[in-house]
């Protein structure tokens, strides 16, 4: 998918049909960059790249509240753990963090807090600030003051299980001291490498002829994940505790006050960490951290903020996938030039053609980058890019540059600008721009028109369907869809569980092929097997519809509970169209909206899709994701809606607080809706719930309800 023409266009510029466009390719953008990243180890853009997306997509977010789509960035974190090291469920979410970019962005932190907790402009807020490491996250249990388990951040709610090679950390206690040790606590932190250890760990490799690791943060967590726990003891691996995740007591009421139980306890924790009463003081503290960056012998790539009060931190809770209470202010990127050798063009699964640059080799920050993601023709139209340029290059962290733009009197005197094609590489089909039928507006993604006959789609949905956060075979990755593919073994995913028995026929089997061994045929058919059970939310997300990421697939699994139920809505609103009573069931599960509810529409509208999908879930057997809920809650499973101004809380902690309840706040009133809370100066949604019969409760009836 590629970027709109809105994103060049300050936010407050945009037409609501412009922001709804650009927020819905941001979503799929983020979430696709999220795999390269967390799945992959392979990211395709730079730091700073990534957090200008994020931050692009919280303005918009923050302008247009209510074209929000359920698989908003703001609500994912990380991606799924690896199957080698097996599966830890983390009993509190490790989440990610928001960012802050300049000092009118930590101002703005600070109000933020003021306004949800309600305080006077005289009350005090005091932070705690410390540097952000750039390392591995890393959660650590201890039962009665014994270390007993280890796991990686993974998804936020699943990670792999490193307790072997975690356990051969030499800084790290293995039981903690201390008369105010909780009973069981998950101690969060950051596994890093100091760029002393880094380079001597370089060095040794490049002895023994192995590949060099990039930067600290690669090799520590190269070193981290390795199956053989003698090469994780020889690497002097470190680590800094910073948080904790389910804890049965806890020794302070503050955020400093547990860091510094954190060092009684004899973890270490990092001596730079201090507290700040103001932004102002946040800034200063950021402004010195920056001036001694370069000397600290460990890499960070910002400084986090938190506030210091657990109460505090507690009422002001989360947005999906981040905490309100504390944000990560980041550094600015690293910039180098080099030259751009080539651009070609790439497929994906729903025929967009992405152009990505090849770039002369370039050490940008320490690491070596060689390509880049150009976005789309009109952006390569905006830049003038042109193969053959001198181009400036930005990075933060280990990743892919982006491309700032050309040097102009470097550019070669037979230059000419990039030509895009109109026809698709892959299969020779046209390649068109669609036409908005509302706004007359041309679609910045050019599209192959090809669809099944596409190879390059058919292989990329394919890579879709069993990737991490989908059905994630084992053994099954992307270099094995291409081969089973253009060898006619896979060409749709319902091949993928009849491959088995269809082999065991075979005149050529998988067995008797270079690289494929009995043992590790068997595997593969072991790792299938063990996916035919599948939650509905992997399954809707693995089908590949567009504007459907993870956190829209969980949504609307926990909504219809059921595939049976998901899939008589859908063709519900297939046969009734947009004023059926299906179509609206889907349009008013909170976030969703009519874009979601198209694609949906629009995909089982296709004989083919739905040939496949039926020949699919023959093979499977699909499973309810169970919705949130919480002990003692009157409210867990009901749906509510807040209309008006509220005076005793704010509309975002109410909202946070009746979801923490285990109810689904949503958007709009239907007949499904169990409660309206309507505050002051309440309008249509209040006239609407009285029609239907939800009930209506006041500021003060919904706290008296939920206790």
């Amino acid at each position: 998918m590629a970027k709109p023409n809105s994103a060049s266009k300050s936010v407050e510029t945009l037409t609501k049909v412009e922001a709804a466009k650009e927020l819905v390719w941001l979503s799929a953008e983020i979430a696709r960059h999220d795999t390269s990243y967390f799945q992959n180890d392979a990211p395709e853009i730079s730091d700073a790249e990534y957090d200008q997306l994020r931050r692009r997509n919280l303005e918009l977010e923050e302008c247009f509240p209510e074209l929000i789509p359920l698989d908003s960035p703001s609500s994912r974190v990380g991606s799924a753990p690896a199957e080698a090291f097996g599966k830890v469920r983390h009993r509190v979410p490790m989440l990610s963090l928001g960012n802050a970019f300049n000092d009118e962005d930590v101002v703005d932190f600070e109000d933020r807090i003021r306004r949800f907790l309600k305080l006077s402009s005289d009350e005090p807020v005091v932070f705690t600030a410390e540097p952000k490491i750039d390392g591995l996250s890393i959660s650590l249990r201890y039962e009665n003051g014994a270390f007993v388990e280890a796991a990686t951040r993974g998804d936020g709610a699943e990670g792999e299980n490193v307790t072997n090679n975690v356990n051969t950390l030499q800084e790290l206690p293995k039981t903690l001291r201390g008369d105010d040790v909780p009973a069981s606590i998950d101690i969060r932190g950051e596994i890093y490498l100091s760029h002393e250890d880094f380079a001597r760990l370089n060095a040794d490799q490049e002895a023994a002829g192995n590949k060099v690791f990039a930067n600290p943060r690669n090799a520590a967590a190269g070193s981290l994940r390795q199956l053989d726990t003698s090469i994780t003891a020889s690497r002097p691996l470190r680590f800094f505790a910073y948080a904790w995740g389910e804890a049965s007591s806890l020794p302070a009421d503050s955020q400093s006050g547990m860091i510094t139980a954190f060092e009684r306890w004899g973890l270490p924790v990092n001596p730079l960490t201090q507290t700040c009463k103001s932004a102002a003081e946040l800034m200063s503290y950021y402004a010195d951290l920056s001036e001694q960056r370069a000397s600290l012998g460990y890499d960070i790539d910002g400084i986090v903020y938190k506030v210091d009060r657990l109460d505090w931190q507690e009422r002001l809770g989360f947005v999906s996938r981040a905490p309100r209470w504390a944000i990560a202010h980041k550094f600015p990127a690293e910039q180098a030039t080099t030259i751009l050798r080539d651009i070609e063009i790439q497929v994906g699964r729903t025929g967009s053609l992405t152009p990505v640059a090849k770039l002369e080799p370039v050490t940008v920050g320490g690491v070596v980058v060689s390509n880049a993601t150009l976005h789309n023709e009109d952006e390569i139209a905006r830049k003038d890019v042109r193969i053959g340029d001198t181009v400036r290059v930005q990075r933060a962290g280990d990743v892919i540059p982006q491309i700032l733009g050309a040097i102009e009197e470097k550019r070669p005197k037979d230059s000419k600008p990039f030509e895009f094609p109109t026809v698709c590489p892959a299969c020779g089909s046209h390649a068109e721009r669609e036409i908005d039928e509302k706004t007359g507006e041309v679609d910045v993604v050019r599209r192959c028109t090809g669809g099944l006959i596409c190879p390059a789609q058919a292989k990329e949905r394919l890579k879709h369907f069993v990737s991490r956060n989908a059905f994630d075979i084992e053994g099954l990755g992307e270099k094995q869809v291409e081969l089973f593919f253009d060898e006619g073994r896979i060409m749709q995913p319902a091949d993928i569980f009849t491959l088995e028995a269809r082999n065991a026929r075979s005149e050529k089997p998988l067995e008797k092929k270079k690289g494929f061994g009995k043992k590790s045929v068997d595997n593969l058919f072991a790792a299938i097997s063990s996916r035919r059970a599948i939650g509905l939310d992997r399954l809707i997300y693995a089908l590949g519809i567009r504007h459907i990421g993870e956190t829209t697939g969980r949504d609307l699994a926990r909504a219809f509970g059921s595939w049976e139920n998901f899939r008589r809505t859908v063709e519900g609103a297939l046969d009734g169209g947009r004023d059926s009573e299906a179509y609206q069931e889907i349009n008013n599960i909170d976030g969703i909206g009519p874009s979601v509810a198209d694609a949906l529409v629009a995909f089982f509208g296709e004989e083919h899709n739905t040939r496949a999908v039926d020949a699919l879930i023959a093979e499977l057997d699909v499973q309810a994701i169970e919705a949130p809920s919480a002990v003692d809650s009157s409210i867990a499973g009901k749906t509510v809606v807040f209309t008006g101004t509220l005076e005793k809380l704010s509309r975002n902690e109410a909202k946070a607080q009746a979801e923490r309840l285990g109810a689904k706040v949503s958007g709009s009133i239907s007949k499904k809706t169990d409660y309206l809370i309507a505050g002051a100066q309440a309008g249509s949604k209040l006239t609407k719930a009285q029609s239907l019969g939800v009930t209506v409760l006041l500021e003060d009836d919904w706290i008296a309800l939920i206790g």
